[in-house]
């Protein structure tokens, strides 16, 4: 079978997403794209003699190398070269914008179908599209689909394979004076019998004053004579529309072109009612309720995600409770069993026990994505943000932080502004990640199980959004000092998400902390119970053994035994070195390890009081809870103030290392650690004190 590789190219909101998912009951391929940290989407399928491969580029409003993203889809297009076609995605109802797009692809000269997405919503909306004409003037194949309702998915596979078996070239064709300047060029370069691939893209490419076009044919020999003929072509077009900025120029040219399919090719006729998105729109984004409304929307994720999520956590637990049993009991070695039973398996089970809660909370975040309310909200917040420094457009990866940093970080590159990028970046930390979920809740199960625990979670997650936005106008006002830029987004139709597409967002965010849980915190487990159990203290456990034997206080003594060999471990050790740090906190040396141990995972913070306090534990099951524990061996002021540290301090390692690549070097990630950390301490302190004054 024949291959076609295939780039998936749309701007945002345009149905890329759920093209991909409908297009292929094949599972999607996720990883980043080759030197940079952008999510890189494939997907393949067999459709008649070939075998398909789609990569989906980042959403993109141009090829003007703006963002980071559109620098990555703009390098993929025109650098990478190895792809057969591209397939441009556009919105069918807003076919204005989206085919100014369409415009830059077609001059790169490779092969493009013209997916018409959203066609079902067109419908209602009495828009006509004449898709045979508009295919016609473009010089491609249109096809009209509906990725929601699955509609011309196949139309557009046949539309594929015969572009790809034609092997035509498309052109956008300008008008007579840019034509003119093309053709004299495309002719010098052939006396100097210089044979260039895609001559006709790199003429436009000259004409536009493309930088790195321009730096590779400045190294070639006939360049001395090229530029001559270039400041000729350029006068001549200049002269033509009394303007020097070619960029602006071609700007024109597109617009203008668009303008033309749009007259030949779609009809509208005007309807006087609302439609179901303005009605919406009227309520959600009205500047009196909306707030609140927002407000509201995420107490209810909140309060599901603790209510519902905690029902199978007893089960939960008592099933990993059932394995340290089965593994203590039938394991000879003390060693091995001892691995087993107090580090591995109470270890990644703590982290585990929360999956629930983590489910939940994705599918909240995921139905705010996929509806287009994440977008609005952004709008409303957008003068209340600019009064704290920030930009509308940062809420979006500020609220994809409290699913995970690694993907809020990368999607902080909607924010054209460096400086602005780096503030929202700067303060994503503060938004609690999923990860930070298990420890809130485990506090929350122990301190405050008896004062309403979904509302207690609510007030921790706000509580660090708003410090996060409070800091923001600390850094704006002493580090970020760059005028704000101004605020534009897209503004897309509210639609209901399909279960396929919530069910693979979901499933696809469970199974990377299901994997962090096997692999990564499995492996930390591991190391936290060696160094909670090595070195041995041999006399150390012959002097209490032989207490134990002469005594009747028998668990007593284990206990002052575990704790003894405990406090002198490495772990221990380790812990009893940073404490006087952490002292003025009201944290023990058991609390500060496990801080620094979420260093590398904020999961890892759960698994580490795990194996550290189950070595404590007494016979009776009432006790055999890692939250009996906590209530035993914390108080509530340092219990408060761990919460506090928790919300604050650095993401995980590898939501840093993304948040250093995004930034533009390790240099940004100590002044993050440094911000954080002075952050954290300094309100866990206040935290600490007051709750001792209240209580």
């Amino acid at each position: 079978m024949n291959n076609i590789k295939i780039a998936l190219v749309g701007q945002p909101n345009v149905g890329k997403s759920m093209l991909i998912n409908s297009i292929s009951n094949s599972k999607l391929k996720v990883g980043n794209f080759s030197g940079v940290t952008v999510e890189k989407k494939e997907v393949k399928l067999s459709f008649e003699s070939y075998n398909l491969t789609i990569v989906d580029l980042p959403g993109t409003y141009s090829l003007n190398n703006f963002t980071p993203d559109e620098e990555v889809t703009k390098d993929f297009l025109e650098v990478e070269d190895n792809y057969d076609l591209i397939l441009n995605v556009v919105d069918s109802t807003n076919l204005s914008r989206n085919l100014l797009l369409t415009t830059q692809l077609l001059e790169l000269g490779k092969p493009v179908v013209l997916a018409l997405n959203m066609m079902d919503e067109a419908d209602k909306e009495n828009i006509q599209i004449d898709s045979k004409q508009m295919g016609a003037i473009l010089g491609i194949e249109a096809i009209k689909v509906s990725a929601a309702k699955k509609q011309g998915l196949e139309n557009l596979l046949k539309a594929i394979v015969k572009t790809v078996e034609n092997s035509k070239e498309n052109k956008l064709i300008y008008s007579e004076p840019i034509e003119e300047e093309i053709a004299n060029i495309s002719q010098y370069l052939e006396s100097k019998q210089k044979d260039y691939p895609n001559k006709r893209i790199l003429c436009i490419k000259l004409l536009q004053e493309d930088e790195k076009t321009y730096k590779r044919i400045h190294e070639s020999p006939i360049y001395i004579g090229l530029a001559k003929i270039l400041r000729n072509a350029q006068s001549h077009i200049s002269t033509h529309y009394n303007s020097n900025n070619m960029k602006k120029i071609f700007k024109q040219e597109r617009l203008a072109f668009v303008k033309g399919v749009m007259t030949e090719t779609v009809q509208t006729k005007v309807r006087e009612k609302k439609t179901l998105t303005q009605k919406i729109d009227s309520i959600l984004i009205n500047k009196f309720i909306g707030l609140p409304i927002f407000l509201g929307f995420m107490w209810i994720l909140f309060w599901f995600t603790f209510t519902l999520g905690s029902i199978p956590m007893d089960y939960i637990d008592g099933f990993f409770g059932f394995l340290s049993k089965i593994a203590d009991t039938y394991i000879k070695s003390p060693g091995l069993s001892s691995l087993i039973s107090d580090g591995i398996i109470p270890g990644v089970g703590a982290v585990i026990l929360f999956l629930p809660n983590i489910i939940i909370l994705f599918i909240g975040i995921s139905l705010l994505e996929t509806t287009g309310y994440m977008n609005r909200i952004a709008f409303l917040l957008d003068g209340f943000f600019h009064k704290f420094g920030l930009h509308g457009k940062s809420f979006i990866p500020l609220v994809t932080g409290f699913g995970c940093s690694v993907p809020a970080y990368m999607s902080a590159r909607t924010l054209k502004n460096k400086t602005q990028r780096l503030l929202t970046m700067f303060i994503i930390g503060f938004m609690s990640c999923g990860a930070r979920l298990p420890v809130y809740i485990l506090f929350i199960g122990a301190f405050f199980a008896d004062s309403n625990p979904g509302n207690i979670l609510f007030i921790i997650y706000i509580s660090g959004a708003l410090l996060g936005i409070f800091m923001a106008k600390i850094l704006k006002m002493f580090v970020f000092k760059d005028k704000n830029e101004p605020f534009v987004m897209d503004m897309p139709k509210y639609r209901l998400p399909t279960l396929k597409l919530i069910w693979h967002t979901v499933y696809t965010k469970a199974l990377m902390y299901l994997k962090k849980a096997g692999t990564f915190i499995l492996a930390a487990s591991i190391i936290i119970w060696f160094a909670s159990s090595y070195p041995k203290n041999l006399d150390i456990q012959n002097e209490y053994q032989t207490k134990i034997e002469n005594s009747d206080n028998k668990d007593e003594l284990q206990n002052e035994l575990q704790q003894k060999l405990l406090e002198n471990s490495y772990l221990g050790k380790i812990g009893k070195f940073t404490q006087p740090l952490f002292a003025p906190l009201g944290f023990d040396w058991k609390m500060t390890v496990a801080l620094e141990s979420g260093l590398a995972a904020k999961e890892v913070v759960v698994s580490t009081l795990g194996v550290l306090y189950s070595l404590g534990d007494t016979n009776d099951e009432t006790s055999s809870s890692l939250i009996t524990q906590l209530k035993e061996n914390i108080a509530l002021p340092s219990a408060v103030a761990f919460i506090i540290f928790i919300m604050i301090y650095l993401p995980c390692l590898a939501a840093s290392l993304v948040f250093a690549k995004e930034a533009g070097g390790f240099s940004y990630l100590a002044y993050l650690f440094i911000f954080t950390t002075l952050t954290a301490w300094v309100f866990s302190f206040i935290g600490f004190h007051v709750t001792r004054f209240l209580i």
